[in-house]
């Protein structure tokens, strides 16, 4: 399976991201820069955490104009997986391949710290090998992850089970203590806490590698059920 980490001037996590495939799943990956026009050869999209283009207007604002985020929009309709984890889901989230948007931290102050998180969707592609209320731990690291929707929305999201992780305490104000959702057709995750930071015992929490173990997962299932 071939990944594609895109990389945004202001990206600082891709280098985490980098280690999570090819330590946790020894599969092939590939730093794409902002300026390319085509991540079609690629079976995955990872967007990762950072500050691009320095968080001016809004977080993910001018990242979301880049000139690879066509081709990312285009391969997302196709049914690619796509994983936007901090400022990749505040991209997803002003790209408007996900609903909703990202405020300020209800502290209006910087967190950095583990977060105990709920699964409470399994039976994503990105969540397959998690039980369901499975409590997991995994770092967030953010100022502006403070997740919303109106109420119609909210209603939308429960009813299509497109709600994926939830927080179990109030730690950034986010609107039913959501940490990350996915779209309709399920190939688009958007989370706020770090995944590619939990990926082994020494890091604190192995917990996220079990997210990128689905998504090969859930690749070779279809790659066989279509070969």
């Amino acid at each position: 399976m071939r990944f594609a980490v895109i990389v945004f001037p202001g990206s600082n996590c891709d280098d985490d991201m980098l280690h999570a495939i090819e330590e946790g799943l020894s599969e092939h990956v590939e730093k794409v820069w902002y300026t390319d026009t085509s991540v079609a050869e690629y079976d995955a999209i990872l967007l990762p955490g950072g500050f691009s283009y320095g968080d001016y207007l809004r977080s993910g604002a001018i990242a979301r104009f880049a000139p690879v985020m066509q081709s990312v929009i285009e391969e997302a309709e196709k049914g690619k997986p796509v994983l936007g984890v901090c400022n990749g889901f505040q991209i997803l989230l002003e790209a408007g391949i996900l609903p909703g948007a990202m405020q300020r931290n209800k502290s209006l102050k910087f967190i950095c710290r583990p977060a105990e998180l709920t699964v409470v969707n399994n039976e994503t592609g990105f969540t397959k090998d998690y039980d369901k209320d499975e409590s997991i731990t995994i770092p967030v690291a953010h100022g502006e992850g403070n997740y919303y929707c109106d109420e119609q929305t909210l209603e939308t999201l429960r009813a299509n089970k497109q709600i994926v992780f939830t927080y179990n305490d109030d730690i950034n104000g986010s609107v039913a203590s959501i940490a990350g959702i996915i779209n309709e057709k399920g190939n688009v995750l958007g989370m706020m806490p770090h995944p590619e930071r939990a990926t082994a015992d020494i890091l604190g929490s192995s917990d996220g590698l079990k997210l990128f173990q689905s998504i090969l997962k859930n690749w070779r299932e279809s790659h066989v059920l279509t070969t």
